[in-house]
Order: structure tokens, then C-alpha cells, then sequence
């Protein structure tokens, strides 16, 4: 099937290339970077309507764009949270938003939905240096408006990739930095052939040794684009993907080795008598991503405009481990008899893969004059993964077969949802908005897992989401807004495997003023977020390092956002922003040595109530320019029972970033050098870590005692990345 499938996209993106070649052409003249926008207009938000958003521009990544993966990019927007396995921005990064994980943050790439299916989460390495790819991002926080996907119930992350560019051009990019980082980038285009034909694309590879200890990532990703355009049809084909094998760095560190050896890896290592002997060199995550899209913007008039997107996602790969005296009956052998004496515990190393599938179809049309814009949209998306593992090796196994299978599960998901958004203005002040959205989905999970144990899940899902709102227009350049979103959410797969969970609720209002002036423009925001069943971080990881949620009935976050860019003068640019929150689960109930009790109200794991950000740019001119940027993240809970020993410190870091401009010179149209300095006070610091309780029965038999439980990923100190990009 989706051999068929890739074909189609090919025969129905040369057909319509055709079929646009034949027609007359009129005199509508739609920009090109406009028709870009078609796929992506009905998803994002703009200044009449009464939703918090972030732009960012290629132009604003552009200096900073050292190898990093994306999250790291967008590091200083407000109430933005970023952290690194591997502690330095390259292979496993997340991102969190109003405390919210990246499991709950929708991101859509051209309208398509990037969140994998099953866990809901983002994996940036899948696709390393994609921020090379990038024509522009929006960040909406909180609900937002709809999009395709699982509903945003801490933002939206909605990516535009590259528009096409109007002339010929190549560009060599290479950057050096810490932990033996290197970086490689190869991009070309033909520019526009006849004015009509563009095709271009990236080659990338990124290899870094990582701050941890062997938490290497070797990256390799591509980025292939066909564009035809006329007057006003855009038609794109994209296949770009990437490969990560990373060594695994998700085990953190306990305490004790925090303090003598933050750098120390446990993850891969081999163990006689109980004596560490070292470490196995293949400890791998290793994953294939390969994404193909076609899309077809078009505008008919003035007034309407539609677009159709297709993609086929395929994705292969798994976790490679060592693993010390794993159950023979986990691993579905019978024990062993050796010298009279059973063994029923192996050293072996074990694969478990993940092999999956996702279509989907998207399409909307919009309807845009003077005073009202109308969209209406739709997704279709179908979803089925395998999950197996395999042994590779035994010391013990009772004849085995090769590659002995010891579990296989297949997850389906389909999903179908339809928006309809409507903005509307009333008279010279007012604007009204309503934005209405329904969400079918059918999930089912079946088979054996790693274990013992078995899955079986079929549950649907029916959810209306409603959203309406207000901008009042006080002058040309201030607007205020409120409005109110319900947006409902369906429990992961991981969720699923660690209980019976139910559906989360989220009523959320927003209200705000932004603010523009010849020099400054800045806004302020209040959101109020209130739950019903949010499904938070417990603290604790599975098996793979994925983060435990659970539903915890009542919950809140209440905040204030300030966002401003300010030019002090011609040479220099001032953007902070600042988030001041309380994050609260309600009538919290916990079970401690035994007992049942109430906890009142305790802070929701993983949320700072103060997030702050800053960029001072000084220009001294046209080819020289210096940033330094600055975060600051409040102390934060790891857990909901408020325990100290689940703290994690505030921070407050500071990277230096500088860019110089050489050319034209007689060989390239010019030359960019950049360099990045982070962190450069050296600060020690953790972003992120785990926290877990488990019940002792064993030490007092009489008695149950809960302990608790730690583990922290630090993230590096002074480091830096040197980068040239060559255009010719």
C-alpha cells in the first residue's frame, strides 16, 4: 500500500502540473509567497483574532542555525521550557510550553500532523537540521485555533517549509563545535525554470559526541522539493526524512553521581558478579523517518482560495540493548538446566522495533474580504504500527530461533475532523470571532507486550470543540482581545499501558493587548487554563525512557505573559519577555505508606511559575551583528506531592551568539560566519529529570513505607559552535 500510495502522489502531482500548463492565464497575479501561505492560513492565527502566537522567520533562525535540533531554536519565546538528553541541543530534545509537555503540544508541518499517532509526541532527531528547511513558524499557546491533530492543550507549533526561491542559487554549510560536533549541510535550488518550475533541496549530517558520556548521535537527513506555480496555482512535492542512530542517554543520574560525575552514563552497561566489566558499544536508538507530501494551493478569485494535501509517513527502526539477567519467561523461553542447576535469568541483548504507518489527506477553502474570512477545513488520517522485539543473543536460552520474537503488538488509529472559523467584523472596532471543531477518533491496540503481559485496547472518541472570541481595535496600533476555547484530547498509547485512562478537559481563556509604536511593539497576556482530567506528568519513565502521565481530576494554570521588541536606537534591539504562573492540581489525593491522604492543593510536575527570556541584539552595522541571549526558569516539581527531593533548581543561563557577513566576493555571492557561545558563564545546571515513589514491604513486614526516588539530566556548561555558510 504505500508503495501505491508514494506513486500516486507522483502521477497526481504531474497531472495537475499538466492540467495548470493548458490553462488560460488571468489577471489575479498571486504572489507566490502568498500561495505558499494557502496551506498553512486556515491553521494559523493573525492580529484580528483573539489567540496568543509567536512568528519566527528563516531569517531569525538563520544565525543561530548551528546543528542544534529545532525546540533549542525556539528556546527564547515566552513561556517556552527546552531540554537535552544528551545535554547539548543535538539528538533527543523536548520542548514544553505553560508547563505543558511536548506530548500536548500540536505541531503541524504544511498543515500535516507531525505528532506520532500513538504516543503524541515530537521527535526532532528524526528529523535533524530541518530548521534549514524552515520558511517560517508560529507558536500559538494555549488552545489556540484548530488544526490537524490531536487538540493543542499547552500550544500549537504550525511550520511552513521552505517557499520556493524566485532564482538559482547553492549554499555550503559547515560548523564545528564541543563534544566533537560537525555539521554538514548541502542546499541548492534551480530557481523558477520559465517562471514556473523550481526544484530544490537540502542534504544534511550532524555527528556530536554529546556532553553526556557516549551519548553520540549520528544524523543524516534530506529535503527534497518540486514546485509548480502559475498566476494563481501552486503546486509542491516534498520527500525529506532523516536517520538518527543515537546512543541511548535517557537513564540520568541519581544524586550521589550528580555531585562527583554529572557527565556519567549508565545506560549500556555490562555487569559480572555484580562488577561493572563495561560497556556494550551499540546501545542504540536507531530510527528511519521518511515523509512525502504534495499539496496544491490555489486561489480562484480575489476572495477564494482552497488547498489539498496529501502525506505518507514511514517510519522504521528500534532500541538496542544490553540487558543484565533479563527473565527467561519475559522473554518467553523456558529456563535453562545447566550442570543440574536452572537458570532463569539470561544476559542478552534485545531489539524492540517499532515499524508504522500514517496517511493522511487534509483540505480547506477560504473566503477573505474587507471585513469577513471564512475557512472551512478538514483531515482524514489513518495510522498502524507494529511493535515487536526480538533477542539477539543469549548467554542462556533454551534453542531459541534466530531473532526469537518475544512480543509483537499492533496499534490502529483513524481519526476524521472537520473546522469551520469565522472572523468577522462588526463595525470600526470590533471583530468577532467562532471557531467550531469536531474530532472523530477510533484507537485500537492488540497483541503481547514486552513482559509478560498482553494490550488490548478499542476505545473512540467523539469531541465537539468550540471557541469564540472578541478583538476590540482601541486605536490603529492597540488592540484588545478575550475569548474562550474547550478543547478535549484522547489518552496515548503509554497511558493506556500504565492504566485506565480517561479523556482530558480543558476550558481555556485568554485575554490580551498588543501594542505597536514607530520604535516598540509588545503585548500582555492572561490565560486561564482549567482542567478536568488533565493527564500530568507523573514524574516517572517506562522502560524506554517515555514520561508516565496520569489522570489527575482537577487542575489549573493561571498566568501572565509579557512579550515585547523594542528598538533602542538604530544599533540596537532589545526582545525579553517574561511568564509569571501558578500551576495547580486541586484536592490532590496520594497514597503514602499505605494510607490514602489528601494533599490539598500541589503543584503540577514540570511547571515553573516564572519562565523568562531575552534577546539584546547590537548591530554596529550591516555585516556585524551581536546577540546575547538569556533564560531564566524558575525552581520546578518533578512530581504532583510537592516532595523536595523532587525539586528541580531554577536557572538562569546566558549564550552569546555573533554573525559577520563577508561578499559579494569573485567566487561567492557571500559568505556568513556565525558563532555560539552557550552558556558561557558556565553555569551547572538540570532542566529536566525524573521522580518516582515505590511502597517498601520487605524491610517491615508489619509495615509499608513509601521511598522516594530521583534522577536528573544535566545539561553542559560552556560550549560553542562555529559555523560558514558558503552561497554560490
Amino acid at each position: 500500500m504505500k508503495t501505491t500510495f508514494i506513486t500516486c502522489l507522483c502521477v497526481l502531482g504531474l497531472w495537475f502540473s499538466r492540467a495548470q500548463e493548458k490553462q488560460a492565464k488571468d489577471s489575479l497575479n498571486v504572489s507566490l509567497i502568498s500561495l505558499e501561505e494557502v496551506s498553512v492560513a486556515g491553521l494559523r492565527a493573525n492580529e484580528k483574532q483573539p489567540v496568543p502566537f509567536s512568528e519566527v522567520t528563516k531569517e531569525d533562525l538563520k544565525n543561530r542555525n548551528l546543528g542544534q535540533d529545532l525546540p533549542f531554536l525556539l528556546n527564547f519565546l515566552p513561556s517556552v521550557v527546552t531540554t537535552s538528553d544528551a545535554g547539548a541541543g543535538i539528538g533527543y530534545t523536548g520542548i514544553r510550553v505553560r508547563g505543558s509537555d511536548a506530548t500536548r503540544v500540536n505541531v503541524t508541518i504544511n498543515g500535516i500532523p507531525y505528532n506520532d499517532a500513538e504516543s503524541q509526541g515530537t521527535f526532532w532527531v528524526n528529523m535533524p537540521d530541518f530548521a534549514s528547511s524552515v520558511e517560517s513558524i508560529q507558536l500559538q499557546r494555549g488552545a489556540g485555533t484548530s488544526t490537524n491533530g490531536s487538540s493543542a492543550f499547552g500550544a500549537s507549533l504550525n511550520i511552513l517549509t521552505d517557499a520556493g526561491a524566485p532564482t538559482a542559487y547553492a549554499e555550503i554549510t559547515n560548523a564545528v563545535g564541543s563534544f566533537g560536533t560537525l555539521r554538514n549541510t548541502l542546499k541548492f535550488s534551480t530557481g523558477l525554470l520559465n517562471d514556473r518550475v523550481e526544484f530544490s533541496g537540502r542534504l544534511a549530517k550532524i555527528s556530536s559526541e554529546g556532553y553526556i558520556d557516549r551519548a553520540s548521535s549520528e544524523l543524516k537527513s534530506y529535503f527534497l522539493q518540486g514546485l509548480y506555480k502559475d498566476n494563481n496555482t501552486l503546486i509542491k512535492t516534498l520527500a525529506f526524512g532523516g536517520h538518527e542512530v543515537t546512543y541511548q542517554s535517557w537513564v540520568g543520574v541519581d544524586p550521589f553521581t550528580l555531585e562527583n560525575n554529572r557527565t556519567y552514563n549508565f545506560a549500556g552497561g555490562i555487569y559480572e558478579d555484580g562488577d561493572l566489566t563495561g560497556y556494550y558499544d551499540n546501545q542504540v536508538d536507531n530510527y528511519r523517518q521518511d515523509h512525502y507530501q504534495l499539496h496544491w494551493n490555489q486561489a480562484f478569485s480575489n476572495n477564494w482560495s482552497s488547498s489539498l494535501g496529501l502525506n505518507y509517513t514511514y517510519g522504521r527502526g528500534y532500541y538496542e540493548e544490553y540487558n543484565n539477567d533479563d527473565s527467561l519467561a519475559n522473554l518467553r523461553i523456558d529456563d535453562v538446566v545447566l550442570g543440574g542447576v536452572t537458570q532463569s535469568t539470561t544476559d542478552g541483548i534485545t531489539r524492540k522495533w517499532l515499524d508504522n504507518d500514517f496517511y493522511v489527506l487534509t483540505a480547506n477553502a477560504q473566503y477573505n474580504v474587507a471585513e469577513t474570512n471564512l475557512v472551512l477545513g478538514g483531515m482524514y488520517s489513518t495510522y498502524d504500527g507494529d511493535h515487536f522485539g526480538n533477542l539477539i543473543w543469549a548467554r542462556f536460552a533454551s534453542n531459541p530461533q534466530p531473532n526469537h520474537e518475544f512480543y509483537r503488538n499492533k496499534g490502529e488509529k483513524k481519526e476524521v475532523s472537520f473546522f469551520g472559523k469565522l472572523t468577522q467584523k462588526i463595525n470600526d472596532q470590533w471583530s468577532g470571532y467562532v471557531d467550531l471543531q469536531f474530532r472523530k477518533i477510533n484507537y485500537t491496540a492488540a497483541g503481547t507486550v514486552n513482559g509478560l503481559g498482553t494490550i488490548d485496547i478499542d476505545d473512540s472518541f467523539n469531541f465537539f470543540n468550540p471557541k469564540f472570541g472578541f478583538t476590540y481595535a482601541a486605536s490603529e496600533n492597540a488592540q484588545w482581545y478575550i475569548s474562550y476555547a474547550k478543547a478535549q484530547r484522547e489518552p496515548n498509547r503509554i497511558d493506556y499501558e500504565n492504566g485506565n485512562p480517561r479523556p482530558e478537559v480543558l476550558n481555556n481563556f485568554e485575554a490580551g493587548l498588543r501594542k505597536k509604536s514607530v520604535r516598540a511593539q509588545w503585548s500582555a497576556n492572561l490565560y486561564y487554563m482549567r482542567y478536568k482530567d488533565q493527564l500530568v506528568l507523573t514524574g516517572g519513565i517506562d522502560d524506554v525512557g517515555a514520561p508516565i502521565r496520569e489522570n489527575v481530576g482537577d487542575s489549573y494554570r493561571l498566568g501572565i505573559e509579557l512579550d515585547a521588541k523594542i528598538a533602542l536606537n538604530d544599533q540596537w534591539l532589545w526582545q525579553p519577555n517574561l511568564t509569571l504562573s501558578q500551576n495547580k492540581n486541586k484536592e490532590f489525593n496520594f497514597q503514602r505508606d499505605g494510607q490514602l491522604i489528601n494533599l490539598g492543593d500541589t503543584n503540577i510536575s514540570y511547571s515553573p511559575n516564572i519562565v523568562a527570556g531575552s534577546n539584546l541584539v547590537f548591530v554596529p552595522s550591516t555585516q556585524f551583528q551581536i546577540g546575547l541571549l538569556s533564560k531564566y526558569v524558575g525552581e520546578q516539581y518533578m512530581g504532583n506531592i510537592d516532595a523536595d527531593l523532587s525539586k528541580l533548581s531554577a536557572y538562569f543561563i546566558n549564550d552569546l551568539n555573533l554573525s559577520y557577513a563577508v561578499g559579494p566576493t569573485t567566487w561567492a555571492k557571500g559568505i556568513d560566519l556565525s558563532l555560539l557561545v552557550n552558556n558561557i558563564f558556565n553555569v551547572q545546571f538540570e532542566s529536566n529529570g525524573y521522580f518516582y515513589t515505590n511502597d517498601d514491604t520487605w524491610s517491615s513486614p508489619s509495615q509499608v513505607t513509601t521511598i522516594e526516588g530521583v534522577g536528573y539530566y544535566p545539561q553542559a556548561g560552556i560550549n560553542f559552535l562555529l559555523g560558514a555558510t558558503i552561497k554560490l
